[in-house]
């Protein structure tokens, strides 16, 4: 089995008008969020083989903050293309992926990856977690999904969405 994970970056911050969207940083519930989110992935055993990520700074912030207390430093790739990704561009970026990955982490943006989930997630997924997935995909949040076969057959079956995490729904 293969466990693709899609986590939303972090809160942004909004205070600079004039900022590029590509700079903004988090905020300061972001840096939490995104180090609560960070921890529940290892207390769960998630830790991924590899990451891809947008290289906007509130993803990269996230990243460093997510992966800064796992026991094992994890590879990730920053990829300009991850940047306001449609769900087309992340699916074609993940079924590229080789080598011996098992677990992947692909950090970026809505509505890309919202709209990704809800299209992986298919016959036997859990119930309440598609139910939650369709509601929203705030910042930090996760979509846990399993498939069968390799990286290069995600586009032509559909996965099981096991797990939908948000922040607020993490225990203290």
């Amino acid at each position: 089995m293969k466990t693709l994970m899609l986590l939303r970056h972090a809160k942004p911050s909004w205070d600079d008008a004039e900022l590029d969207d590509l700079d903004r940083p988090l905020t300061a519930r972001g840096r939490a969020d995104a180090v609560r989110m960070g921890q529940e992935i290892s207390r769960r055993g998630w830790l991924p083989d590899q990451t891809l990520l947008s290289p906007a700074e509130r993803c990269c912030q996230t990243w460093e903050l997510a992966a800064s207390s796992w026991e094992r430093k994890v590879p990730a790739r920053p990829m300009s293309e991850l940047y306001l990704a449609t769900p087309e561009t992340l699916l074609q970026t993940i079924t590229q992926l080789s080598g011996p990955v098992e677990r992947l982490l692909v950090l970026g943006h809505n509505p890309g990856l919202h709209r990704l989930a809800l299209q992986l997630a298919g016959d036997g997924s859990d119930q309440r977690a598609v139910e939650e997935l369709r509601g929203k995909f705030p910042t930090s949040a996760l979509a846990v999904l399993e498939f069968r076969g390799n990286w290069e057959q995600l586009a032509m079956q559909p996965g099981i969405l096991t797990h939908y995490l948000r922040v607020k729904s993490l225990p203290l």
